[in-house]
Parts: C-alpha cells; sequence; structure tokens
C-alpha cells in the first residue's frame, strides 16, 4: 500500500432508461468533476450502462450486454486516460454466445484495462432474477494491482459475505470496492426498511473493521418500475458511502438524490491500524477447516 493521502470519488446515479449512450455520458461528466476536485481514484455503481434489467426474465435484454474489450470498455479507458485517474466501472459482459457475468472493469490512467472481476455470488429473489442473466465469476477474489494501490473490487450480492472480503483482504487488497444496485420493494413498511437498509450498512461496516481496510460502495438511487404489470418495482436506497478501517462512516450520500462522495483516505492511518488490531495474527487457521463445507451437521 501507498503511503500519505488518496482522494477517492464515487458516482451515485438515477437511470431512466437504455440510452447506453446517454448513460455513459452522464457518468463521464460526474467523473470528470471529480477528477477536478482532485480524485485519483473513482467508483461508478452496479450495471451503470443501463437500467436494473433483472426485475424480469427476459431474453431480449441479452441485447444489452457488452463484450470485453467492446464500445463500454474503449469508452471508460479514454476517460481514465484522459483525466489520469484510476476507475472502476461495471459491465454487462458478454463473454460468449449463452455466456454471461455481472463484471467490474478496472481502467488505471493510460494504462487501459489492467483487470476485471465476475461477480461471484448470484442472487435469485423477487426483482433481482441475476441467476437468470450472469454466470457465477470464475476469476476468483483476486485484488487488481494499480498505480494507487491492490483494489479488492466486488459488486453487489459479494458485499453480504465475510468470506469474500476476507479472502481479497488477505491477497493483499489495500482497500475494498462494492458497485451496487439494492432498493426497497414500496410495499415493505418503512421498519422493515429501516432494518434492511441498516443490515446492509452494518454488514460492509463489518469488512472493513474485520480487515482494517477501507470500504467504498457505489449504490445506484431512484425508483424504477417493474416492467411486469402489477410488481411494485425497485426504490434504490441510495446512501452510498466510503468507511474508514475501524468501520467509521468518513461519508454518506442521501437515499434519493444523484450526488458524488469525495474523501481522502489516510492510508498512513489504515497502516496503524493493521498494527494496533493485528486480526490477521491471531487467526486460528488450524481451526477453520469447516469453513470450506456447505454446512456443519
Amino acid at each position: 500500500m501507498g503511503t500519505g493521502k488518496l482522494k477517492v470519488g464515487l458516482v451515485q446515479q438515477a437511470v431512466a432508461d437504455n440510452d447506453k449512450q446517454a448513460n455513459w455520458q452522464k457518468s463521464a461528466d460526474q467523473i470528470a468533476s471529480l477528477a477536478l476536485q482532485g480524485c485519483e481514484l473513482v467508483c461508478l455503481q452496479e450495471l451503470h450502462s443501463t437500467l436494473y434489467f433483472c426485475q424480469q426474465e427476459n431474453t431480449e435484454y441479452f441485447n444489452l450486454a457488452e463484450t470485453i474489450p467492446g464500445p463500454a470498455t474503449e469508452f471508460f479507458a479514454q476517460l481514465a486516460a484522459e483525466h489520469n485517474i484510476v476507475l472502476i466501472t461495471s459491465l454487462f459482459e458478454k463473454r460468449a454466445s449463452g455466456l454471461y457475468h455481472n463484471t467490474a472493469v478496472v481502467f488505471d490512467r493510460s494504462q487501459g484495462m489492467v483487470g476485471k472481476y465476475r461477480k461471484m455470488h448470484i442472487p435469485d429473489d423477487p426483482g433481482f432474477y441475476e441467476k437468470f442473466y450472469f454466470t457465477p465469476g470464475d476469476l476468483g477474489f483476486e485484488p487488481i494491482q494499480t498505480s494507487v494501490g491492490k483494489l479488492g473490487v466486488l459488486v453487489c450480492w459479494d458485499q453480504w459475505y465475510p468470506e469474500a472480503a476476507r479472502l481479497m483482504a488477505m491477497a493483499g487488497a489495500d482497500m475494498l470496492f462494492y458497485p451496487t444496485a439494492i432498493g426497497w420493494d414500496r410495499q415493505d413498511t418503512p421498519e422493515e426498511q429501516k432494518r434492511q437498509h441498516g443490515a446492509w450498512q452494518t454488514i460492509q461496516r463489518a469488512h472493513a473493521v474485520a480487515n482494517s481496510v477501507p470500504v467504498i460502495v457505489a449504490n445506484r438511487t431512484g425508483f424504477e418500475a417493474s416492467p411486469i404489470s402489477g410488481d411494485p418495482g425497485i426504490e434504490f436506497w441510495g446512501q452510498s458511502f466510503i468507511a474508514g478501517p475501524q468501520g467509521e462512516i468518513l461519508a454518506q450520500a442521501s437515499a434519493d438524490k444523484e450526488e458524488c462522495l469525495v474523501v481522502d483516505l489516510d492510508l498512513d492511518r489504515t497502516e496503524q491500524i493493521k498494527r494496533i488490531w493485528p486480526y490477521f495474527r491471531d487467526r486460528r487457521i488450524d481451526a477453520y477447516q469447516d469453513l470450506t463445507s456447505r454446512w456443519r451437521d
């Protein structure tokens, strides 16, 4: 890990349609603004090119997928080079006919694409029919080396799994990133909505604590109607946030507005936290074998 301060930015957006060029330009405008503020690293939300199409199982939506490399990677690579930043993006990847992934792609300044991560944990819930579209990732939990450090990039549903965060940290990730698309069913009570959001933020702050690394979470905002008649749609709850290595909230966005966050991460402090709270020193790796079992009968 480097030393000193690293200025990090994230973009929280609403998406109104499947006009990729318009959505890319919208992201590009925010990326430019963050770069002008001195950000060296910018993270976009999950599947930022289009509406969250997984509310319905529809084979037509496979037409939204992008090859890697392809037009999307070319567009964002140019942005990273133009603004001299490291950029984390999220794409619906067409790997081959009938084989698709939910993939985060990282660009490093003028180097172009320096790595990608394919979402490992794939949900299948009402309104989130991702197993229909995405094959589970096969690249493992490997951080991506960049000019600002080793980035542990994970995606949305991965954020509920401490194993994923731990394996990224064990491989040397300096910080964890979660491009995200999560929201409420409008039929949920306010009390249930509060519990869901609280659990979401708490589990990710816990990843920061347990691994002594900053956590950067970029969620989408806005309401997206379901294409299925009678379905309630999804109210994406925004509230993107950046947490420090003790889980402290350094910045948090609103629930219902498009906005960007900027934080100066203190990398020297992260190193000190690792020395003061030596969790990795005291792990009982001789007693954890059952973690690779589905269940302990």
